[in-house]
């Protein structure tokens, strides 16, 4: 196969990934960090990537938004919200970090696959995205031609991109009253 069949490939999948993705699941996740205090993401790998990303659009946005483990990122609290991305839902650190944030009053959400998982039982509000474990196993019967667990987070970063839109529109919001907010130090 040539890249640009694997592009279309990669497309497809993508286009089966977000049409199973729960309207309600979704709108609930918007409405809840549009009412945090602040926002704190977090995900392990490719997924701390895209979790990165959806921090600068929320920053954009207006809302204060922190990616864990960076120095200048606060101390969570109640009324904040944990967001974690995470295909398994089971990585150690983010179910230890899951666990503090509950201890400290503070809601945990996730965008996982399994929603069931150590991480899933412990926050409020979970969605579930298609896609497969890194070891397309674990009694999933969702393929990808991708290798492990690429599927996810590229429906991941959608999923946010969405998300930023929806919320975007419930504040009344325009890319161009978002761009005032954008870097001009580059």
């Amino acid at each position: 196969m040539k890249a640009n069949q694997y592009t279309a490939s990669i497309v497809k999948e993508l286009q089966l990934s977000a049409s199973r993705i729960a309207e309600e699941e979704a709108e609930q996740l918007a409405l809840l960090l549009l009412s945090a205090k602040r926002i704190f993401l977090a995900g392990a790998g490719r997924s701390g990537l895209m979790g990165r990303a959806f921090a600068m659009r929320l920053m954009h946005m207006g809302l204060q938004a922190y990616v864990v483990g960076e120095t200048v990122t606060p101390g969570i609290a109640r009324d904040d919200v944990l967001l974690i991305g995470s295909g398994s839902g089971e990585t150690q650190s983010l179910v230890a970090m899951a666990r503090k944030a509950v201890d400290l009053g503070a809601e945990v959400a996730l965008v996982t696959t399994a929603p069931q998982s150590a991480i899933g039982r412990l926050a409020g509000t979970s969605v579930k995205l298609p896609g497969v474990p890194k070891d397309q196993g674990n009694g999933s019967d969702y393929r990808t031609i991708q290798p492990m667990a690429s599927l996810f987070e590229q429906s991941l970063l959608v999923f946010y991109d969405s998300l930023i839109l929806r919320m975007m529109e419930l504040r009344g919001l325009t890319s161009d009253t978002m761009y005032a907010r954008h870097a001009n130090l580059e």
